[in-house]
């Protein structure tokens, strides 16, 4: 039964999907701005997360709201799911979320990654890639806007420890902002080695802050600690 929910699911998100098309030629009519594009965003993964709700009986639950910082700051999470992406456009209406550049294929989606608009880099062009995502993050932050990043640069198992990719502690280093690390169980209810998704409550997990200052190297093994941490007994208690 739980396969079929998923099944009828994914068929709603599709036209879920579908039904936006018009209202994205009504933005483009009038110039995509932003805060159109961003409100409309939001109603889109509100939709998808009230599906998930219904249909597959997946929820989520957040802890620890108090260690979200009062100015714009680095945000850092694990990567287990689709549902974050979705998802952290309505926990942070204004986020500017990094993200590489083949999420680029997924119609609608792609279009409101593009006039959002997020941090679109190509992993293949090296520091070329690091200084663009360097660049649009000081200026999502000027601009008042959060920008968050997974580390660990794709998808992982729930079981696999946690690892980043090189980059994120140059972005610590540039930016001297606050981090806010956000721990996620997502990938025991929707994750890439499951076959379909699960009824539950996924747990997002705000962090304790991480303040400016620290070396590069010195951050990474902290904010891989922190998650890891957490990670690893969402593991033991679902095992």
């Amino acid at each position: 039964m739980q396969r079929v929910r998923s099944t009828l699911f994914d068929i709603l998100l599709t036209i879920w999907t579908g039904l936006f098309a018009p209202v994205l030629a009504v933005l483009w009519l009038i110039g995509s701005p932003e805060r159109g594009v961003r409100l409309t965003s939001r109603l889109w993964a509100r939709g998808v997360l009230v599906g998930l709700k219904w249909l597959v009986g997946l929820t989520y639950a957040e802890r620890g709201r108090h260690n979200i910082p009062d100015e714009p700051c680095l945000i850092i999470a694990n990567h287990q799911s689709t549902w974050e992406t979705l998802a952290f456009l309505t926990l942070f209406p204004d986020v500017a979320i990094i993200a590489k550049r083949e999420l680029l294929t997924i119609p609608v989606f792609s279009w409101f990654l593009r006039k959002s608009p997020m941090i679109l880099i190509d992993r293949e062009s090296g520091s070329k890639a690091v200084r663009k995502m360097i660049d649009e993050s000081q200026a999502a932050l000027a601009e008042g806007r959060s920008v968050l990043i997974f580390p660990e640069g794709t998808r992982k198992s729930a079981s696999v420890p946690i690892e980043f990719k090189r980059g994120v502690e140059l972005l610590y280093t540039r930016l001297g902002r606050v981090v806010l690390p956000v721990a996620l169980n997502s990938g025991l209810f929707w994750g890439p080695d499951r076959a379909y998704k699960r009824a539950g409550t996924i747990s997002v997990s705000y962090l304790d802050p991480i303040e400016p200052g620290l070396s590069g190297s010195e951050f990474t093994r902290k904010a891989e600690q922190l998650l890891e941490t957490e990670r690893r007994q969402s593991w033991l208690q679902a095992a």
